[in-house]
């Protein structure tokens, strides 16, 4: 009688440690974070990468970079989290830390904003996220509203869209800016003003703004 013969398993490297998944509440993360749990930088990204993109997106609109821009924030925030006093806070955090970066796009590049004589239209069509279901005029309109943002001053850029786009309280512009409220109530009323004045030559804006009772009679 002939013997079976199995291949036998292979042998576990002697030292290897497996990742193991992260799970609890967001004070526990930044917890493991500082603690260095090996997976806690991947929960670290998953549970607030979703937010991160919007963030970015609400206030710097959709962009080819975003990913790039992103991951910014990630590191970023992992390179700054000791400044995090409250880590039950993390969110909040984290949309300053997003913030923060955002802001740094849009003044690098309203300083080059003059390279756009040499960039093909075609390009950066090419490149532009559109989200599915949207109409045209929709489209267009949220198109206008962005280069009519890009005409602020960064900060008044950034509260504008974190208030009107994003949909925050001023209180939580003012954390996501890192400015004491009434400066955030400043550059709001600032920024209100502006953006309805330059709105108004638009044509994909007038009757946008027309139908809204906050702006219609400024």
């Amino acid at each position: 009688m002939i013997a079976e013969v199995h291949d036998p398993e292979p042998a576990r490297p002697e030292g290897v440690v497996l990742p193991l998944g992260f799970s609890g509440d967001d004070a526990a993360l930044v917890a493991a974070l500082r603690e260095h749990h090996p997976g806690a930088k991947a929960a670290f990204f998953h549970r607030h990468a979703v937010y991160v993109e919007r963030v970015i997106t609400r206030v710097i609109g959709f962009d080819h970079e975003l990913s790039d821009i992103v991951q910014d924030v990630f590191l970023s925030a992992l390179s700054s989290l000791h400044t995090l006093r409250d880590a039950a806070s993390l969110r909040p955090w984290i949309a300053q830390v997003a913030t923060q970066t955002a802001r740094k796009v849009l003044r690098t590049r309203s300083r080059r904003r003059w390279l756009r004589l040499f960039v093909d239209r075609e390009d950066e069509k090419s490149s532009e996220r559109v989200t599915s279901g949207t109409d045209l005029a929709t489209l267009r309109a949220l198109g206008a509203v962005y280069s009519v943002l890009e005409e602020l001053p960064a900060d008044e850029h950034i509260a504008f869209a974190l208030r009107f786009i994003e949909g925050m309280e001023i209180a939580e512009v003012a954390a996501a800016c890192r400015v004491s409220l009434s400066t955030a109530k400043r550059r709001l009323q600032r920024a209100e003003r502006r953006f309805v004045d330059k709105a108004r030559q638009r044509p994909e804006l007038a009757d946008w703004l027309g139908r809204g009772a906050r702006w219609k009679n400024q």
